[in-house]
């Protein structure tokens, strides 16, 4: 008999007689034996139209009222659930959040969980009770010792049931919604987008990070964290989905279920050298012509940046092993020769990375790693930075001191500390997804002093203001004075308040502008295979290339790629890129809206 927690979303339970279906699907799973407990959201667009209701009242809603307000929709679905059950013939028990012990951060809107009191669900199983639980909500105390309740956020549903599968030590979590499961990539915009049968939790937080809304990415977090075994399948078939997988083994610690530390782990990789090419012409082809050349040659290329400057060029950096240099040298310049350009090698470095479970959606993680390596006098030769993974190349004589900086501002063990790992994603596919985000603004930052603290100033500074980075691109090509152009991505939401968070840093640096980029749209890949797999990097600029396409920046992590184009451009992408990696397959898929 294995303990199993089941969700289903609002469009699961969008209407009686989906109810009634998702009940017969339950009862048939009791009917195997297994002890469950039953996740349930809102029914279909009760929270927005909850929200709609005390909007027609007031514009600006107490946030304990509109928690109190939103946590009734969820409580209308188990009950009505529940009775279904019952007219089954199935024992079965409704309990909202506070009911079955899910306790959180005395906050309101989008409260992290604390704990998960297991006594009361554990005595229902133990009757033989089906426990159906209201998710997207807890319970906390007030200053004054009141139960108060609180939500979660949106897709909150999610989270409460891996938090319950955690607490439960459940065999599963399987996640029902009304697509098969994890896709290739978005089905309304890539017609033979396919199911992907199995993906690692890292690789799910990237796409999740990219705009997969198949799962919450904090859910995701915590099945990566506790090694929780999560399914996502449809509601509507009996096949089998995607399964997410996790080498997680955290134990739940004191800060709290959802507050533990966000990094988890710490790598120094030696021996590494950079090539810098740089005034190299802004066209399709230059990129997918570089990295071709040197994987045809069989250099295995780690990190790349490019960024845009004014006019009608580029610059072009990436990292190997020093052992490569030399012909990675030769290949560059051969490129060189055809196209122009200058080009800068640099031996004697390392690259150190810290890596967890959503990292970048934390503004102060890359703030507080930037700001202990300015600290030591490190500067960042180059940066780069994904949901999962944040990088940095260094002098290599920094590297130790840096390591036990880094490891005692995250206050690391040394079981998560590792010095030249060995390569992963041996076996495993170069690419699983691909991701379009056209919710990205790209901003450049031109004349910033080149030492050490100048990315942790403006990390910190976009960090105190709540504002997350995505790609952060040091310009390869110095100016006269000594000073360098930062180039990043953020959400357009977040474009007004960071040009008002930055102004009194910018006043301190003589020179110094911030500019906006022209419309853009980001295409990225995602695969574990990528670090054990040469020229990915190369066939996808290819595919963009081919597609007439002009690649504005690029940002590499260990399994993802990203590349910035024009807004024009990203349908085209999409489709260029998913191609190229053979993800399609014969037949399109008739999917909901709702995967992205």
């Amino acid at each position: 008999m294995a303990l199993l927690v089941q969700k289903f979303g609002g469009t699961s339970v969008g209407s009686v007689k989906r109810i009634q279906s998702v009940a017969t699907r339950i009862a048939a799973s009791k009917d195997l034996g297994h002890e469950l407990v039953i996740v349930v959201s809102a029914m279909g667009h009760t929270t927005d139209e909850l929200t709609c209701l005390a909007q027609a009242i007031s514009k600006k809603p107490p946030q304990r009222e509109m928690d109190m307000l939103l946590a009734t929709g969820e409580q209308v679905s188990i009950a009505l659930l529940s009775i279904a059950l019952h007219e089954l013939g199935v024992q079965a028990v409704s309990m909202t959040g506070a009911q079955v012990g899910i306790v959180t951060e005395s906050s309101h809107g989008g409260a992290r969980i604390l704990e998960v009191r297991t006594e009361s669900i554990k005595q229902k199983l133990g009757e033989g009770q089906i426990v159906v639980v209201a998710g997207f909500q807890g319970t906390s105390l007030s200053s004054g010792g009141t139960a108060e309740i609180t939500t979660l956020g949106r897709g909150g549903s999610d989270t409460s049931a891996v938090a319950l599968a955690t607490a439960l030590d459940a065999e599963a979590c399987e996640i029902y919604t009304d697509v098969p499961g994890v896709l290739t990539t978005d089905p309304r915009k890539v017609a033979n987008a396919q199911l992907i049968d199995t993906l690692s939790c890292n690789e799910m937080l990237e796409l999740a990070s990219l705009g997969a809304a198949v799962l919450h990415p904090r859910a995701v977090e915590l099945a990566r964290n506790y090694g929780v075994l999560l399914r996502v399948k449809s509601s509507w078939t009996y096949d089998q989905g995607t399964t997410l997988t996790s080498q997680g083994q955290r134990s739940l610690g004191r800060e709290g279920l959802e507050l533990g530390r966000p990094v988890d782990g710490l790598e120094l990789i030696e021996g590494q050298a950079v090539l810098g090419l740089s005034h190299v012409p802004d066209k399709p082809g230059i990129a997918a012509d570089l990295f071709e050349s040197l994987s045809n040659q069989g250099v295995n290329v780690d990190l790349i940046i490019q960024a845009t400057h004014e006019g009608n060029s580029n610059d072009i950096t990436f990292t190997v092993d020093e052992i490569e240099l030399p012909k990675a040298q030769k290949i560059c310049k051969n490129v060189l020769q055809k196209i122009g350009g200058e080009l800068l090698a640099q031996t004697g470095m390392s690259k150190l990375s810290i890596s967890g479970a959503g990292i970048m959606g934390r503004p102060g993680i890359a703030a507080t790693l930037f700001d202990t390596l300015s600290r030591k006098g490190v500067n960042l030769r180059l940066i780069a930075t994904s949901e999962v993974k944040v990088s940095c190349v260094i002098d290599a004589s920094f590297g130790a001191k840096s390591l036990r900086a880094v490891t005692d501002a995250f206050e690391l063990d040394d079981n998560q500390v590792k010095i030249n790992p060995k390569v992963s994603g041996i076996g495993e596919p170069e690419v699983r997804g691909v991701a379009l985000d056209p919710y990205q603004a790209q901003v450049c930052v031109r004349s910033v002093p080149d030492k050490p603290g100048t990315a942790a100033a403006l990390c910190c500074a976009l960090a105190d203001a709540g504002i997350s980075l995505d790609a952060i691109v040091q310009s390869e090509r110095q100016q006269k004075n000594g000073a360098r152009d930062i180039s990043f991505t953020l959400k357009k939401t977040d474009r007004l308040q960071a040009g008002t968070a930055l102004v009194p840093l910018l006043a301190k640096w003589p020179g110094s502008q911030l500019e906006d980029g022209p419309e853009i749209t980001r295409v990225s890949a995602v695969g574990s295979g990528m670090p054990a797999t040469p020229g990915t990097a190369g066939r996808m600029f290819r595919a963009l290339a081919e597609a007439k396409i002009n690649i504005a920046m690029i940002a590499t992590s260990e399994i993802r790629t990203s590349c910035v184009v024009a807004k024009a451009d990203g349908l085209a992408a999409l489709q260029a890129v998913h191609n190229c990696f053979d993800l399609g397959g014969q037949d399109a898929l008739q999917q909901k809206d709702n995967f992205f």
